[in-house]
């Protein structure tokens, strides 16, 4: 049995300029999966910077309100709202509201600095 806390996993400000808490990821640690699994904040007013992914992505929002994007699309997310997000999708996550976005970042295959191209 394998149980993570968040607190326990080390939080730093990813590529595109979130606030990451990875706490899976079976290229780190020995385990039996092919996806990876992170916690992810945008602070109130801030936004994500434009990026792309060679992996397919699954946002979980957990608290908050912002505007997803991906490629030509926008979108209201929300508490409880499920994005998917295909592999090689320009995307980015914005937050207009004074309180933290939170959701659950899904990466298959599992992420890797190398499968993200962070755009201007």
């Amino acid at each position: 049995m394998k149980i993570i806390t968040l607190n326990s996993c080390r939080e730093f400000i990813a590529g595109d300029k979130c606030f990451i808490r990875e706490m899976i990821n079976p290229l780190k640690e020995k385990l039996d999966l092919n996806y990876s699994l992170a916690y992810a904040r945008v602070k109130g007013g801030e936004k994500t910077q434009k990026h792309r992914l060679s992996a397919s992505e699954v946002y979980y929002i957990i608290s908050g309100r912002g505007f997803m994007h991906i490629n030509d699309e926008t979108a209201e997310v929300k508490q409880n709202d499920t994005v998917y997000i295909p592999p090689h999708a320009l995307q980015w996550i914005e937050n207009p509201e004074k309180e933290d976005l939170e959701f659950l970042c899904i990466v298959e295959p599992a992420w890797q600095p190398e499968m993200e191209q962070i755009l201007p």
